[in-house]
């Protein structure tokens, strides 16, 4: 059975995003669900396993009926399986938290025992590079070198090996955001507050050294008040980011600077009053998601759990008695967003009824995955860090998305080739969940969360405006750090007393490109005189500059009330 299973996920064509995951030999239930029945079984003599709330998920071949289990298996949560060192057996959960169990686990997660984040050694060199494709020969030959080292200290078949933007255009990358930062920094905050920052999931660490490398290097004065804190779960990876600090003479300087913090976010408890700029870059996508789906007739929402056998084996299961942390996302979603979105229930009533009705047809609609993580984050930021600037880029589409609405890619790596499968409930540990983000849906769940304005825009665009766009550009005139991850955006945020002028900035670089003026427009008034380095900021920036103090004042009394603001 082990045999026929990787022969079958060995036959997938390889996943065109560089994020890779290896099934190991476990038991897999048979066949992809297809069917949902309701488990009003007389037979069975425990009276809740009658419920006709539960629905059990059904395949072609029909798996064995585990209702009775499910009546009578206890429910978990992912917290209370941290401290186990094996997987669970004969246990049922909230599909949020089989994922989050797969994914974080301090024993057998994803993240904390498989992740290794590729490092192409030195930075490229992209002026060199002739072009686009030459650039992507050279990356795959140092990404080769880098797993031929790792073989040569351990040969390991399932290494889950990915990439970042940051490591990749580096220290470019850090950089533009590093600018940013400093100059919101200069005109919101300095010099009453010092420069705050946190990272939730620092990686390998390096946008953490590239960052504070160019604050040292640029604006020694503003260094001196620079405190950088890293919110990471992983054990493993905390211990990676210690090391960076440690690898070289200019990064052990910012070990005074440097506070790394071994906990889940979720977990946070300490209140932050002061003001912080909040990154986090490629992190939601791999927050847990619950798993909805409604009856297509009275439109009903069921929740998705997740039973587990004695043998391991998983079975879905959908309930009609809503846990408060998805309900609460439910109505949140539904009370603030502005925008159409795609759900299940989005398309014609009538059609939907009509197919429902046809021989074989599900009895509830394919699943949608809603990001209660992501919510109870913003919930996180609103309660313990009321004065934070949230900045946080992700992806807002991937490739090779399984059936559903918001749905992930689920995908391992074996032998260096990608192999993507069909569900999320796999082998916890060995797989990544990688959900794409609704930019849209989210800056309007974050607004309504936490009074904040917030401006979404695209990876290209951002980068525009804070990179120095030149250095990462090929002899063809092709420029990779613009031109890759088009499937991602950026969000930025604002506290209510600086949105005005938060947002006025980023309207203001998009005028000015990649000009050195335009990243250091801020003093132009004498209430920012000193503040600036370097040449003299053109006339008409300060004319805006001018303005932009003018509509700040303004525009005070609107702000203060976000929820009439057109945003």
């Amino acid at each position: 059975m082990i045999a026929r299973a990787l022969r079958r996920l060995l036959s997938h064509q390889t996943c065109s995003r560089l994020r890779f995951h290896y099934p190991p030999p476990f038991r897999i239930p048979a066949v992809q669900v297809r069917r949902y029945q309701n488990q009003n079984r007389p037979q069975l003599q425990r009276e809740d396993a009658h419920d006709p709330d539960f629905w059990q998920q059904r395949s072609d071949i029909l798996p064995p009926d585990k209702a009775e289990e499910f009546a009578k298996y206890p429910m978990v949560n992912a917290n209370m399986l941290r401290s186990r060192r094996d997987r669970p057996r004969k246990v049922k959960m909230l599909a949020r938290d089989f994922i989050e169990d797969s994914l974080y686990n301090p024993h057998y997660g994803y993240f904390s025992k498989q992740v290794v984040i590729f490092n192409p050694g030195e930075p490229f060199k992209f002026n060199d590079i002739r072009d686009n494709w030459d650039f992507m020969s050279l990356l795959g030959r140092r990404y080769t070198e880098f797993e031929d080292a790792l073989d040569e200290k351990a040969l390991n078949d399932a290494r889950q090996l990915w990439h970042t933007p940051t490591e990749l255009f580096r220290p470019y990358y850090g950089e533009a955001i590093a600018r940013y930062l400093v100059t919101n920094y200069m005109l919101a905050h300095h010099p009453f507050h010092d420069l705050i920052i946190y990272e939730l999931g620092a990686g390998n660490g390096t946008l953490m050294l590239n960052i504070l490398d160019y604050i040292r290097d640029i604006h020694p004065e503003i260094y001196e008040r620079t405190q950088f804190k890293v919110i990471e779960i992983s054990s493993a990876l905390a211990g990676r980011q210690a090391a960076q600090l440690t690898s070289s003479a200019s990064s052990r300087g910012h070990a005074t600077h440097v506070e790394i913090i071994n906990k889940s976010i979720f977990n946070w408890d300490i209140y932050v009053g002061a003001p912080c700029y909040f990154l986090a870059l490629e992190v939601f996508d791999n927050f847990a998601h619950d798993a909805i789906r409604y009856h297509p007739f009275t439109e009903e929402a069921h929740q998705g759990m997740m039973l587990i056998d004695q043998y391991g084996d998983f079975y879905e299961f959908y309930t009609k008695q809503i846990d408060p942390v998805a309900e609460r996302y439910l109505r949140t979603r539904h009370a603030a967003h502005r925008r159409p979105f795609q759900h299940p229930l989005s398309g014609n009533r009538f059609l939907r009824t009509l197919k429902s009705k046809l021989p074989f047809a599900p009895n509830l609609t394919v699943p949608e995955y809603i990001p209660t993580r992501l919510m109870q984050f913003f919930e996180t930021l609103k309660e313990f860090f009321p004065q934070h600037q949230l900045v946080t880029s992700d992806f807002n589409d991937l490739p090779e998305r399984i059936s559903g609405f918001g749905s992930p890619v689920v995908q391992t790596r074996f032998r260096r080739r990608t192999i993507p499968v069909t569900t999320p409930y796999v082998q916890q540990g060995y797989f990544d969940i990688l959900f794409p983000v609704d930019f849209a849906v989210m800056e309007d769940v974050y607004q309504a969360i936490t009074g904040k304005l917030t401006r979404v825009m695209s990876h290209e665009e951002f980068l525009k405006s804070w990179a120095y766009v030149e250095e990462t550009k090929t002899m063809s005139g092709e420029n990779p750090m613009l031109s890759w991850y088009k499937n991602a955006s950026v969000m930025l945020g604002a506290s209510k007393r600086e949105s005005t002028s938060h947002l006025f900035l980023c309207d203001l670089n998009y005028s000015w490109g990649t000009s050195d003026e335009a990243f250091e427009l801020i003093a132009v008034t004498d209430a920012f005189k000193g503040i600036v380095g370097g040449d003299v900021v053109p006339h008409v920036v300060e004319n805006r500059c001018l303005e932009m103090t003018r509509i700040t004042l303004a525009s005070q009394e609107q702000i203060e009330n976000p929820t009439t603001h057109d945003g």
